[in-house]
């Protein structure tokens, strides 16, 4: 029997950063549009600014911290991973073609039969 794990924000700090991630984040979407008449460097720059403020506030966070966990034991099983050679690669895609080659083959065979079948001996339309 699996048991479920509802994972909810704890503290009162963390909703507190949570919520202030999501004010930076509506601020730096209005600061571009409400700057549009200082320019594109202005607009990119205050919503860039907005944007790794929020993501910064978010990594500080217990899910940031989580999210930062979870994005190295993620690497860590990459790096597990036993990569194939470049032999093994090319003979396994050669396969793959040589099968694919083969259904279709086998494929329009089975059409051109059943095609034959309907139409020439069943139907008699081509005579």
């Amino acid at each position: 029997m699996a048991t479920s794990q509802v994972e909810t924000v704890s503290s009162g700090a963390d909703k507190a950063k949570l919520a202030a991630v999501l004010v930076l984040v509506i601020a730096s979407i209005a600061g571009f549009y409400f700057l549009g008449a200082q320019g594109p460097v202005a607009q990119w720059g205050v919503l860039l600014v907005g944007l790794v403020a929020a993501a910064a506030v978010f990594l500080v966070s217990e899910q940031g911290k989580q999210l930062i966990a979870f994005a190295k034991d993620s690497w860590k099983e990459v790096k597990k991973v036993v990569w194939p050679s470049r032999k093994e690669t090319l003979q396994m895609t050669l396969y793959v073609f040589a099968f694919v080659v083969i259904m279709a083959l086998f494929l329009w065979l089975t059409d051109k039969t059943v095609e034959w079948v309907l139409y020439d001996l069943i139907l008699g339309w081509r005579k």
